[in-house]
């Protein structure tokens, strides 16, 4: 949420900020705003809604400006408006905030006793009254001093009138990093923002400061002292971050899944051992042997992923597996200790709940292995190993590529358990490996079936109501596919296991309901058969996910898409594929905004 870019060097400031937050829109906002220092004087243009219309306020100004900040913002103090949008201004000092600071009103009131005033019912203005109250003369130290009376979180872009050839950046658990050019420095809250300028970045971590020139760049830690940070460079393809000629970031990235597997599974495993390989940390790899539960915490999409890794985690390691959602868990009497395996997930690795979850056992001893598809990022760098998922950038806000390739990574982990535990043999190994190697092929197989599947979504975009079922591990598969119905389409679904309908839902079954039922072979087939039966009895509409060539439910559903014939533990990529283009077929018919639906935004920095 929120998205920030910052600039110094020769170049036109204005360009590369706007540019800079085109390439943030995907996080999600609600107004957006320049600051720019024009002949040494600090000049802010802001606007409400889309930057279209932040573009439209500046399109006939010609600034000379070579250093600014630039906002888009996510409301969270203050409704969405002209006069809570960023940046805020104290006198000589401007900046831009991602966060949440949670003394604000307590610093608001002893600064409004200083005479200061305030414009806007944002958190943001006061740390601009506040950095001002305590410049004497050198901005570094009045940022590093505002920030020791800081509670709550924030990634900070502040620049000075007074000290124009300098941009100061902070942060503390919410995301920023530094793009290191040639006679030219970048921050931003996000890599693709500054990533058709620099390929070389270096990630902040939690208390810096950075004060950065056209010539480079300082980091101090939270207490004061200059300090290096290793730099990294990023193989991303500007070109990956556009749409590459499809409508849509979502259709492109669903696109991409075949990729995108390819890309997370490569040199994982050995198909003539049957072994899996992780780079994880020695003490790691060490204490796994002793590891008696594990519990995979997560959110949203990412959430999802792990219920589906409950099932492989327990077939092939025989580890009882716990998964929860981590607003919830942070927020409960934890027992973790040093025989706890912590799971977390998340896409952008930078979900604050799953981020303070997995702090919080850590501490108490518990090992941390994160999943996510940044590298550098803060869930990354604080885990005891990660695993990378190779998406690359996934811009639409509803998660696609980066939800199949968290599943893969779970499998293969699963596997890697299951052969370390020696529950899982080596031919059993051969065998889902074969498997997962052939499933991008497959995919594409699911792909092709998109015009089939949109003519469904003409057929259905209208409904108000749908209901998914699935059973075993494709019952959280019923879960996303309702979720991304409901995220971009703004139908309501709910996601159930199809066991359960009986115990509620089916009260809700009527000729207006379609019910979207994953029903391919495996070990519970017959028993989704029985719950298709149970709809068509209430005069249900079926629209039935099957396996090729499945003749029973054909004559009993009223649609069905058929995916092609794989093991029941890796139909999941299949089926939530089919699901996916459903979602993005009804919304972009309803004329929705597909990469940005209301309210959400990508990377969920507060609680």
């Amino acid at each position: 949420m929120c998205g920030i870019v910052g600039y110094i060097g020769s170049s036109k400031a204005s360009n590369v900020l706007l540019e800079g937050l085109s390439r943030l829109e995907y996080r999600g906002y609600d107004s957006a705003g320049l600051c720019l220092l024009e002949d040494g004087v600090i000049e802010i243009t802001r606007s409400v809604g889309k930057l279209v219309n932040l573009k439209e306020a500046v399109k006939d100004r010609d600034f000379k400006a070579t250093a600014g900040i630039g906002h888009t913002r996510w409301a969270t103090h203050g409704k969405p408006s002209f006069e809570n949008a960023h940046p805020h201004k104290s006198k000589n000092i401007s900046l831009v905030h991602n966060g949440i600071i949670e003394n604000y009103l307590l610093l608001k009131e002893k600064l409004t006793e200083k005479g200061y005033s305030f414009k806007s019912e944002t958190d943001t203005e006061v740390i601009a009254h506040l950095i001002e109250s305590l410049y004497e003369g050198d901005l570094l130290k009045a940022v590093q001093a505002a920030l020791a009376e800081l509670k709550g979180s924030y990634a900070l872009g502040v620049i000075s009138e007074k000290e124009p050839d300098k941009v100061i950046v902070a942060r503390k658990d919410s995301p920023l990093v530094l793009g290191v050019g040639s006679g030219e420095m970048f921050a931003a809250s996000d890599i693709p923002a500054v990533l058709s300028h620099t390929r070389t970045f270096v990630f902040l971590e939690d208390g810096d400061v950075a004060e950065i020139t056209r010539n480079g760049y300082t980091i101090y830690d939270a207490a004061g002292s200059a300090v290096d940070r290793e730099t990294k460079n990023i193989d991303w393809n500007p070109v990956m971050a556009e749409k590459a000629g499809y409508r849509h970031f979502m259709q492109k990235e669903i696109n991409e899944q075949p990729r995108a597997l390819i890309d997370t599974i490569r040199g994982k495993y050995s198909l003539e051992s049957g072994d899996v390989f992780f780079d994880l940390s020695k003490d790691l790899k060490e204490s796994l042997k002793d590891i008696t539960r594990i519990v995979i915490v997560a959110c949203g999409t990412s959430w999802h992923a792990g219920l589906v890794g409950k099932f492989y985690i327990e077939k092939f390691a025989r580890i009882p597996v716990e998964v929860d959602i981590a607003s919830e868990y942070r927020y409960r009497d934890l027992i973790a200790d040093e025989k706890l395996l912590f799971i977390a997930i998340s896409q952008s690795g930078e979900t604050a709940d799953t981020l303070s979850a997995m702090r919080m056992v850590k501490k108490m001893g518990a090992k941390v292995i994160s999943i996510c598809n940044v590298v550098g990022s803060s869930i990354a760098r604080e885990s005891h190993s990660v695993i990378y998922t190779h998406a690359g950038p996934e811009i639409g806000v509803a998660s696609t590529k980066a939800f199949t390739t968290q599943v893969a990574s779970l499998f293969l982990f699963a596997m890697y358990l299951g052969r370390q535990r020696e529950t899982m043999s080596a031919g059993e190994s051969r065998e889902f490996l074969k498997e997962l190697v052939g499933i991008p092929d497959k995919l594409e197989h699911v792909l092709r079936l998109d015009g089939e599947i949109e003519d469904l979504a003409k057929k259905y975009k209208d409904a108000s109501d749908f209901l998914y079922l699935g059973r075993n591990v494709n019952y959280p598969i019923a879960l996303e596919g309702a979720l991304k119905l409901k995220e971009i389409s703004y139908i309501h679904a709910e996601g159930y296991p199809a066991g359960e309908m009986k115990h509620g839902p089916i009260a809700l079954i009527d000729s207006e309901l379609p019910v979207f039922v994953i029903a391919v072979k495996g070990s519970v087939y017959d028993k989704t058969a029985s719950n298709v039966e149970e709809v068509k009895a209430r005069d249900g509409i079926v629209i039935a996910i099957v396996t090729e060539g499945d003749t029973e439910l054909a004559g009993k559903a009223d649609h069905i898409i058929e995916v092609p014939d794989v093991p029941e533990e890796l139909s999941v990529f299949l089926t939530v594929t089919a699901t996916q283009i459903f979602a993005y077929h009804c919304a972009n018919l309803l004329g929705l905004d597909v990469d940005q639906p209301r309210n959400l935004a990508k990377s969920v920095t507060v609680e």
